[in-house]
């Protein structure tokens, strides 16, 4: 074991670990989920970090060999090195500073080894070169816009690819008549093809709807600091730091017009939540649709045959169930009931800073990823197997 301080006091640590005494405590202090951060915020934090040393040692702020290791030690992470040594909630008090100093520490140790060093040594300091000219209040809202864009562009992926396997159904379809119903009685004739239409069709103004919110994940508050002012950046890191991140992540990134603003207020991450939040509902519409129409097949309207997918009772060991629009429509209540936790997360913020980021980015990666595997469920193991009757 090895000892470290901090201001509130001394805590021991194993020998090899990288993370430090800041690390430690929130894991004790922060046990809500059960879960680790999501690789990608991972990635998103570590990448800001690389962004950052490149920056101060183009502005004249940070030494050389010390920005050579830190920017070693990124890479090594960002290749899938001490990803083990990542051990914070992601719901954590601090408005995520746990989340940056695990990160901060992690690096500074492995960058600390390059130099010759040993653990717990701080040839590089986690505070005073891996974080500097930065905030957590910068730092942790950056990287949560750089995890949520790839969850983003993953889940248009399959949105998409949900929507072109809709559209071969109605073009299989197009001459197949069927009775239209309204409020579930008969009402007039039309084809089925035209059914299938109509789901592409909504959802491909979900996916516009995700591609407008989503650009507003495109401008960062990174620069801002601790509210916003920018206080303890150099000039020189200011005028290229989002631009070099924007060149390491192939992302159009650009500093927000006004970063107080962008510090104090994470309403973008609202507005791509009520997008995906809407995609869920359209989705779960459809599901519903699909379970009402393969209804039966003896008592039922069974003008679809979905693809048998496993047994649907203990009971009744013929009993097929419709089981992947029923998973479906439980992604939706879950993408919908997140979108609550997030709205009241942006509206809890007070004054210069938003606190509750942390539980905010945890509901949204969950909605992002589960609604990705659930346009890919429903397209893999339902829609492309439906056969009329």
């Amino acid at each position: 074991m090895r000892t470290e301080h901090d201001s509130i006091g001394s805590i021991n640590l194993p020998d090899n670990a990288y993370y430090g005494v800041q690390s430690m405590r929130a894991k004790e202090n922060f046990p809500m989920t059960g879960q680790l951060m999501h690789p990608y915020m991972v990635d998103s934090l570590v990448v800001i970090k690389k962004a950052a040393a490149i920056a101060n040692q183009r502005a004249g702020t940070l030494k050389p060999e010390i920005a050579t290791a830190i920017i070693r030690a990124c890479d090594e992470i960002l290749g899938g090195k001490l990803r083990d040594q990542f051990i914070v909630d992601p719901i954590q008090g601090g408005a995520g500073t746990s989340a940056n100093m695990n990160a901060n520490e992690v690096i500074a140790n492995r960058a600390t080894e390059i130099m010759g060093g040993k653990l717990g040594d701080m040839l590089v300091h986690p505070n005073d070169h891996v974080n500097m000219a930065q905030s957590t209040n910068d730092v942790f809202p950056s990287a949560g816009k750089l995890a949520a864009l790839r969850m983003t562009e993953e889940l248009l992926d399959s949105v998409d690819k949900l929507i072109n396997a809709l559209d071969r159904k109605a073009e299989e379809y197009t001459h197949v008549i069927k009775l239209g119903r309204t409020q579930l009685q008969d009402a007039v004739p039309m084809f089925l093809g035209q059914e299938f239409k109509a789901h592409a069709n909504a959802l491909r103004r979900c996916a516009m709807r995700i591609l407008r919110s989503r650009n507003e994940l495109f401008d960062l508050n990174l620069g801002a600091t601790a509210i916003g002012t920018s206080i303890n950046a150099s000039q020189g890191y200011l005028e290229c730091v989002v631009d070099i991140l924007a060149d390491l992540v192939g992302q159009p990134l650009k500093a927000a017009d006004d970063l107080i603003d962008a510090t104090q207020n994470p309403d973008s991450f609202a507005a791509i939540s009520a997008a995906v939040k809407n995609c869920a509902l359209v989705m779960s519409k459809i599901a519903n649709d699909m379970r009402l129409l393969s209804s039966g097949p003896c008592g039922g309207i069974e003008e679809l045959q979905l693809p048998p997918r496993q047994h649907g009772s203990s009971i009744m060991p013929g009993k097929i169930n419709p089981v992947i629009p029923e998973v479906v429509t439980q992604a939706a209540f879950l993408v919908a009931g997140n979108d609550v936790t997030i709205s009241m997360a942006v509206e809890a913020g007070q004054l210069e800073l938003n606190a509750f980021e942390p539980v905010l980015f945890y509901c949204l990666f969950e909605s992002l990823q589960v609604l990705a595997h659930a346009a890919d469920t429903f397209r893999e193991r339902c829609i492309d197997g439906i056969v009329a009757n």
